[in-house]
């Protein structure tokens, strides 16, 4: 007996060994979580990426459910999800958790005089930060030394997040007014100056014109990034709260964005029953 367990130390500390020369960086040799550079040696974020999950359903963990059109079957039902809010916890003041109920209810209803009616997303509205990050679609990062821009698939949706001093946004918009900074390999972008026309999913998750969202985008491999974003808006929430997720670059061949110019979708739902009708 004391034979055979000598005999499995030997071997299972040959495989550790074996195991060590594999993983273990040669001197000189940078870690494979580190990311590739720019010139001026801050992390190169530049390419088109790209969230795995189903947060654009629901950013908390849910089942899978039907979907909203039930003559559709499977197609358009919702994938179930573990979810990407931290502790699975959205800190709502009571009546904005009434608020959201109501949204979830009406998410698929429009009205063009009500723009607050309906998933915003159903509308073709700019998504808003951090809804764009990882809806469905992939985006892409262009880089400088101070502008640093992302460009979204979803309704060609672009923001420009500054890395030097910048004047206050004059308006509210839907992708809001980002500025930047490094903080170590991590980008943090504070991000203010949001209407009040996004939600965060279809679920009805929403802010208000107060919404206060601080992102970082951490490398931890070349093809991978760490997201988060905490958000804060004293009139729907009680306190600050976090969501996170993992970030892929998209490698397929001849990878690029495509058009996805979904305002000729939305037109006929939202005006429909009021657009001009065609002479006979």
């Amino acid at each position: 007996m004391r034979n055979r367990v000598t005999g499995t130390i030997i071997t299972t500390a040959a495989v550790v060994a074996v195991f060590s020369l594999v993983v273990t960086p040669t001197a000189g040799q940078a870690p494979a979580s580190k990311a590739p550079r720019t010139a001026d040696g801050k992390p190169n974020l530049n390419g088109i990426w790209q969230a795995l999950n189903t947060a654009n359903w629901d950013i908390q963990g849910h089942a899978a459910q039907p979907g909203p059109v039930v003559a559709l079957g499977a197609i358009g039902a919702e994938p179930a999800g573990l979810g990407v809010v931290e502790g699975n916890e959205i800190p709502y003041l009571p009546a904005a958790a009434a608020k959201k109920k109501e949204n979830f209810e009406t998410r698929m209803k429009v009205d063009p005089f009500d723009r607050t009616l309906g998933d915003p997303e159903l509308k073709c509205f700019m998504p808003g930060v951090p809804r764009a990050t990882y809806m469905p679609f992939p985006f892409q990062i262009v880089q400088s030394t101070n502008r640093i821009m992302i460009t979204y698939e979803f309704a060609s949706s672009t923001r420009v997040i500054h890395m030097d001093k910048v004047a206050p946004s004059p308006v509210d918009t839907w992708m809001g007014h980002s500025v930047g900074r490094w903080d170590g390999d991590t980008l943090v972008v504070d991000v203010t100056s949001f209407n009040d026309q996004t939600w965060f999913d279809r679920a009805g998750n929403f802010h208000s014109d107060a919404l206060h969202v601080i992102e970082r985008y951490t490398p931890v491999s070349p093809d991978n990034l760490m997201y988060e974003a905490t958000i804060e808006d004293p009139k729907v929430f009680t306190r600050p709260w976090k969501m996170s997720m993992p970030l892929y670059r998209r490698l397929d061949k001849n990878m690029q964005l495509l058009e996805f110019k979904c305002v000729e979708f939305a037109e006929p739902l939202m005006y429909g029953s009021i657009s001009k009708q065609p002479s006979k």
